[in-house]
């Protein structure tokens, strides 16, 4: 079998984020990957999109840069289907991930412009 790129993995991830199937996402992550943003695993991470989207049904994560080194992956995103914050900021997301047989095992994140409240509220 074929190690999927890491750089596929995340374009696969945004794709199951942006179609609404997240549990299609499922078999993307190891079993007991961490994000360490969340402090939880992935259907904690669920949880998150389904909260984030429920306030925002426009809300869209396109990838502008995805870097690959070794067993991380890099990803800079613009986020789409949300109000601007008023200092003009856009809305971005830095997520770096570490794949683990072909599937994410950790997760760091850092972000401008976000909705943090809705996403983290629980």
């Amino acid at each position: 079998m074929t190690t999927p790129d890491p750089g596929d993995l995340v374009r696969r991830m945004q794709e199951c984020f942006n179609t609404r199937q997240f549990d299609q996402a499922d078999d993307l992550h190891t079993p007991d990957f961490f994000s360490h943003p969340l402090g939880a695993g992935f259907e904690a991470g669920k949880a998150a999109w389904r909260r984030l989207v429920a306030h925002f049904p426009d809300y869209r994560v396109v990838a502008q840069d995805v870097l690959v080194d070794r067993d991380r992956v890099a990803v800079r995103s613009s986020i789409e289907g949300i109000p601007t914050p008023a200092d003009g900021t856009p809305p971005m997301l830095i997520e770096i991930f570490r794949v683990e047989d072909g599937r994410f095992a950790e997760a760091w994140g850092v972000d401008q412009g976000l909705p943090l409240e809705v996403i983290l509220a629980g």
